[in-house]
């Protein structure tokens, strides 16, 4: 049939004609649209969530799309391969917490993320990622080594010594050594410790190193 025929032109059966302004265009496409990003945004935020809880490699693709409703058939059809995602769900998670956070509160944003999961962004648990995930390959290493350069970049801007990046440095390294401890070994007081409490005594140690990092007040007695 070439489309021309009664029954199969544009809009038949729906009472839409061409030229006229209230009926407006069909819906398919924009629908189709829709629905591929609303598909891909799924597949990110349920890859976000199982790869901070399991690291890389034990978040399968199966996991992924069952979390996220989808057949896993629609992963590789909008990502390509488990790693891209992968990539992309660190990108995602840093750089929005990287360019959303002013310098001044990304330590305690981002500790915070580690230390609670209450979040719903993806950058909340982008560190607890990278230690989840550090070491699984050397592709996904080289990722998560990059969302670290990236946090030390901007952590540095709180110090004026001459060595403050390897002082950010040490901030993140201790940032990421309370996470290993609490969300990866569950180290106990720590892993049940209040995120405040926690936080208020890391800033106020941290002034040492980062100059300029804001003190977290210590929660209420």
């Amino acid at each position: 049939m070439s489309g021309n025929e009664p029954g199969t032109g544009q809009g038949a059966g729906t009472g839409y004609a061409p030229g006229v302004p209230e009926s407006g265009p069909p819906a398919v496409a924009p629908t189709r649209r829709r629905g591929a990003q609303g598909t891909r945004l799924l597949l990110l935020e349920a890859a976000a969530a199982l790869f901070a809880e399991r690291g890389y490699e034990r978040a399968t693709v199966r996991d992924i799309a069952e979390r996220a409703g989808v057949n896993q058939a629609l992963l590789f059809r909008y990502f390509g391969s488990k790693k891209a995602l992968f990539g992309e769900v660190v990108a995602l998670g840093g750089r929005q917490q990287l360019n959303s956070t002013p310098p001044g509160e990304l330590f305690e944003a981002a500790l915070r993320g580690m230390l609670g999961h209450q979040g719903a962004d993806p950058g909340d648990r982008a560190l607890e990622t990278f230690l989840r995930s550090i070491g699984d390959s050397d592709e996904v290493t080289t990722a998560v080594r990059e969302m670290g350069d990236d946090y030390a970049r901007v952590l540095a801007t709180l110090s004026t010594a001459d060595d403050r990046g390897l002082r950010a440095d040490l901030a993140l390294s201790w940032m990421l050594g309370i996470g290993l401890m609490r969300v990866v070994v569950g180290k106990q007081p720590l892993a049940d410790a209040d995120p405040d409490a926690v936080c208020a005594l890391v800033t106020g140690a941290l002034g040492t190193l980062l100059e300029d990092l804001p003190r977290s007040a210590p929660p209420a007695s």
